[in-house]
Formats: C-alpha cells, structure tokens, sequence
C-alpha cells in the first residue's frame, strides 16, 4: 500500500515537471499547477495518515480503554517502540473503531503496559489516561505528540447497577 502511494506521488510529481519545464502554458497557469499538486500533497498525506491499521504516531487520546500492547525492545538495528492498540472514549463511552498508535520506547512505558496487559489477561479491564508533558512552549505542529505525553494505566472501575 505505502509503496503505490509514494510511485503514485512520484508519477505526478514528474507530470508536474514535464508540464512547468516543457509546456507553452502561461505563468499563471504554471503557478496554479504548483499550488493545486501541494494542496493534494498535504489532503493525501493526511488521508495516508489516517488508514485504520496503521499505527498513528499521533499522541494517545486523552482518555482511552487499552485492548492490546505489543513491545518492540531496543536492539543493535533498532530503537525500540511501544505498539498499543486502544479505544479512545469520548463522553464516558467508547470509540466504535479502536485505534493503533506507535510510541516510543521507554522502559518505564514499557513496564507499565506490561502490567496492565497481565491484568488484562485476567479480566480487569484497563483504562489510560494521557496528558501533554508539561515544560515545552510552541506550535504543537513542530513538535511530535508521542514523544510529549504523560501515560497512567488503571483498573477500569466496576459499574454500579441500581438498587431495586
């Protein structure tokens, strides 16, 4: 999938060439060609970015149900990275489709997810919360989420039936 993408970038980004290098068309209409092929760029990526199934490297949602936890360590070749696949809730209720996201790894993280995940095994139900990292000032933009991000795991509270 990734590759087609980048060919398919590549292919357009030669058809944008060929047509400012060696076409008669005006200034204007050259410019108009510049604008549109990056406009698509950045609405491509995006949408590239969002595929279910793909880890996110955006930060965690503020309040989420973890489902499952895989843990890549550092080696020799690699730095090591966190996979965690969650259902974020929006008010009080969970997502409909749950959400991949790539973190990186720390050992603390790591422990962490490991403990919530053998509660988990075991039919406690885990719920995490993600706050920014406090220090840092600027635009959030030039700055990645996953890296600034506060995790808590915890048991997820038993619900309350009503009195009869």
């Amino acid at each position: 999938m990734s590759t087609a993408v980048v060919l398919g970038f590549c292919a357009l980004a030669l058809l944008c060439a060929l047509a400012l290098l060696w076409s008669r068309w005006p200034g204007w209409l050259k410019g108009l060609l510049v604008v549109g092929v990056t406009v698509f760029y950045f609405f491509a990526d995006d949408v590239v970015h969002q595929l279910s199934g793909w880890p996110s490297p955006d930060a965690l949602p503020e309040k989420f149900v973890l489902l499952a936890a895989v843990i890549e360590e550092p080696g020799a070749k690699t730095a090591g990275a966190l996979y965690v696949w969650v259902n974020a809730i929006d008010n009080g209720k969970p997502s409909a489709q749950p959400r991949s996201f790539r973190l990186p790894y720390t050992k603390d993280l790591h422990a962490l997810l490991n403990e919530g995940m053998k509660k988990a095994r075991q039919g406690i139900g885990q719920v995490g919360t993600s706050e920014p990292r406090a220090g840092k000032r600027g635009l959030a933009w030039l700055r990645p989420g996953a890296d600034e991000q506060v995790v808590k795991i915890r048991d997820m509270p038993v619900p309350q039936l009503p009195e009869k």
